[in-house]
């Protein structure tokens, strides 16, 4: 990027050079040579391009120093705008593809991340939770534009979604997720379609628009399916029926130092650490301040304000509520990955 802002300026610069030297030409014969206007833009023009077409009048001794002073100037500055412009696009192309050859090494790298397919709203959402989080996502998006003016930030893989070579080089095949954003149902049901057969265990989330799209995509192979328009109704009218829970609920979500964070924990890590057979034991309230709002059965059911007796089962999970220092102490003292 900051290359590409040299060249930029480079570019500039040249035609700047141009835009001076005949300003100065123009100029020069007008009232050096005494030349009407239309005479001394003419002049200026054969003279800086070297066309060799002869003088509109005769030349005096001053006015034939400031030609040689100007055909001089002129086969410099041009010569430099042309090294310039042959530089920027030679460098260009060098640039994409150390570009392209660097991505592709960083998205080889990785394993068990995420995989993002469209960067629109609810795309760029998505990448800017997950980038809180610290988890490794990578981006497919065809758009340029966007890709230029978010490079920096986020991993893109160049293409289009729907293409299986494009998912592949996406790390599809190592991925442990892959969230299908794009607008367009039909995109996104071929995505989850692809998706779907080049990785059986992957996890996929597909956006949808219209509610019929929803039976097809889980059929297609989507694990959930996410209706923004749906989301956004609802919580509109919550906001009517019980507007200070929602408001509660929403600073439950919120980005920022001081917020209340939720947070997943498998047993199986924490067990890592040494044996618990009940909620009771692992006291989490008395060691980080956390406190425990839910239980994930193995079986995917979801136990809300569990029993302190509940028996702990292999592969299940706990939700614990707490301020993020809180959270991060719960991090530390059970060694969980930040």
């Amino acid at each position: 990027m900051k290359l590409v802002k040299l060249f930029r300026s480079k570019i500039y610069l040249a035609e700047m050079l141009i835009v001076l030297v005949l300003a100065v030409g123009v100029l020069g014969y007008r009232f050096i040579s005494n030349y009407s206007w239309m005479e001394a833009v003419y002049m200026t023009v054969i003279t800086v391009t070297t066309v060799g077409f002869s003088e509109v009048k005769p030349l005096d001794d001053v006015s034939k120093i400031f030609t040689i002073f100007l055909i001089v100037s002129s086969v410099f500055i041009v010569a430099y705008a042309i090294s310039v412009i042959t530089e920027y696009l030679l460098g260009r192309n060098s640039l994409q593809l150390l570009k392209k050859k660097r991505v592709k090494s960083k998205i080889n790298e990785l394993s068990g991340h995420i995989i993002i397919c469209g960067f629109g709203r609810n795309g760029e959402q998505a990448a800017q939770r997950l980038s809180t989080y610290k988890r490794p996502f990578v981006v497919i998006e065809r758009d340029k534009e966007v890709i230029e003016k978010y490079e920096d930030e986020v991993l893109f893989m160049e293409g289009d979604a729907t293409d299986d070579e494009i998912l592949e080089e996406a790390g599809v095949g190592r991925a442990k997720y892959l969230i299908t954003a794009m607008p367009d149902d039909a995109s996104n049901l071929f995505v989850v379609l692809s998706a779907r057969q080049l990785n059986k265990e992957l996890f996929i989330i597909s956006r949808a628009s219209l509610a019929n799209s929803q039976k097809k995509l889980m059929l297609a192979g989507a694990n959930k399916v996410i209706m923004p328009d749906k989301i956004g109704g609802n919580h509109m009218a919550s906001l009517v029926v019980m507007p200070d829970l929602i408001s509660f609920m929403d600073k439950l979500s919120a980005e920022g130092e001081h917020t209340t964070t939720l947070e997943e924990i498998a047993i199986d890590d924490l067990r890592g650490q040494m044996k618990y057979n009940s909620l009771r034991d692992l006291d989490l309230r008395k060691k980080t301040g956390c406190t425990i709002i839910g239980y994930i059965t193995p079986a995917g059911e979801y136990i809300i304000n569990p029993e302190a007796d509940l028996e702990l089962e292999p592969k299940s999970k706990v939700i614990v509520l707490g301020r993020p220092e809180q959270i991060i102490k719960l991090n530390q003292i059970f060694q969980k990955p930040l």
